[in-house]
């Protein structure tokens, strides 16, 4: 068994720097099987930065507290979220969470993924402009050495991190 209160885990930001607090509950925990990630989102802040996709791992997102958004499919239909609701995404379904510009409250909200702790990142896909087809195309997507995004275009091949 293990416990822990949210306050003692350490705060690790996304690579983007796409919001302030993300408490990664599935290490401090030693989780294997399941991934879950507590979030503090400033107006502005999203969840993972931008349009993406896990082939291999289903989303759950709880909205705690505040109204969380989300551009769902590669059309971005906008879907509200409210504080007390939980949707899902399946494996393969594009997705971007986050807090409007305009929003006048912070959103305290969870990620829950599974199977698996860690992602697969073979298995993610982004929607990034792609500097050389001149348009928004699926890119594959890993962390590198130095810690950053990489992007690879699917149509092209076209490498960039950010």
């Amino acid at each position: 068994m293990e416990k822990v209160t949210i306050d003692e885990v350490e705060i690790e930001v996304n690579p983007l720097q796409v919001h302030d607090v993300r408490r990664p509950v599935t290490k401090a925990l030693d989780a294997d099987h399941v991934a879950m990630n507590y979030f503090e989102l400033a107006p502005g802040d999203s969840f993972s930065g931008g349009l993406h996709t896990h082939h291999d791992q289903e989303e759950l997102f709880y909205v705690e507290s505040g109204t969380a958004e989300f551009e769902v499919g590669r059309d971005r239909e906008i879907e509200t979220v409210e504080a007390g609701e939980v949707i899902r995404f399946p494996p393969g379904e594009f997705q971007k969470g986050y807090n409007p510009e305009d929003a006048e409250e912070d959103v305290v909200g969870w990620a829950i993924g599974a199977p698996g702790a860690r992602h697969d990142w073979d298995e993610i896909e982004s929607v990034v402009y792609c500097r050389v087809c001149e348009e928004e195309r699926a890119h594959g997507t890993r962390i590198n050495e130095e810690g950053r995004f990489e992007f690879t275009c699917t149509e092209c091949g076209t490498t960039f991190q950010m």
